[in-house]
């Protein structure tokens, strides 16, 4: 089974600041990581295959994913971002797709979490944006806060052609060791046939300085309750995990919160089927 990694991020601070990563606590972060770096990792780790995603919203960054997936085996599918509510944003996706690299765009991202309007999803000119994704056979990754999973749920309804993807399994309060109404939130989006979730980013969603897996294990619970393994995959949220575990270990952690029965969708088939890799 050649496991994929379907949530990875790299980057160059002498291309671009990421002005994300600010705070003490982040600290460690700031520095360069590339795909060289990843690649012995992932190699040790038994990842095959990976999904390299959006970090900053700026058009220059989707091309030059794109260029890093022609030169790295490794990476097989880009997530990358345009801006939705621009009026020709058929065409700009088109572009991509015409840039050096261009046939790994698999999916579209933006930071909604930093919006602060909570149904900025439901805006006309944002749902003319995503439709003309669901056009281009692209998908969509959520990444958003508890609170915005609502808008995310009728965003889904309203375009019932493309699939959503809610990356980090929409944040939810891991450090507070609550649920509620972050699982009845997920359950509802999850009644909707074209969503689909990542088990990543749990473990920086945790309290740093105390967390076990037995506090992941309630969410991830929930999350394979409401999807079903065929709609659920793995991904590391490399280098962010880093602030809590190891590259190898994002991996043990999603094996031990699931069930062997599970793991060739969860490790392969639904990255594989979703972003058509």
């Amino acid at each position: 089974m050649t496991v994929v990694d379907a949530h990875h991020h790299v980057w160059d601070l002498s291309v671009r600041d990421q002005d994300w990563i600010s705070g003490p606590e982040l600290d460690p972060l700031r520095r360069d990581f590339t795909v060289k770096d990843l690649e012995p990792e992932a190699s040790a780790a038994g990842v095959g295959r990976t999904v390299l995603v959006q970090t900053v919203t700026v058009p220059e960054e989707t091309p030059e994913f794109l260029a890093l997936a022609e030169a790295h085996e490794l990476i097989a599918g880009v997530v990358g971002w345009t801006d939705l509510t621009r009026p020709d944003v058929a065409d700009a996706l088109a572009r991509l797709r015409e840039l050096p690299g261009g046939r790994y765009l698999k999916g579209i991202r933006h930071q909604v979490q930093g919006e602060p309007d909570p149904e900025w999803l439901l805006r006309p000119d944002v749902l003319r944006g995503l439709a003309a994704v669901a056009d281009a056979g692209l998908v969509y990754d959520l990444v958003v806060l508890p609170h915005q999973l609502p808008a995310c749920a009728r965003a889904a309804a309203a375009l019932p052609g493309l699939t959503f993807v809610l990356d980090h399994l929409g944040k939810p309060p891991v450090a507070a060791g609550t649920l509620e109404p972050w699982a009845s939130d997920l359950r509802a989006l999850a009644t909707l046939p074209n969503t689909v979730a990542k088990l990543s980013g749990l473990v920086t969603e945790a309290d740093p300085a105390s967390w076990t897996p037995a506090d992941l294990r309630p969410y991830a619970e929930v999350a394979l309750e409401a999807f079903g393994p065929d709609r659920l995959m793995y991904g590391s949220d490399w280098p962010v995990c880093t602030l809590g575990v190891a590259y190898g270990d994002t991996l043990r952690l999603t094996r031990d919160l699931t069930s062997p029965r599970e793991h060739e969708q969860i490790l392969t088939a639904t990255a594989t089927r979703v972003y058509g890799l």
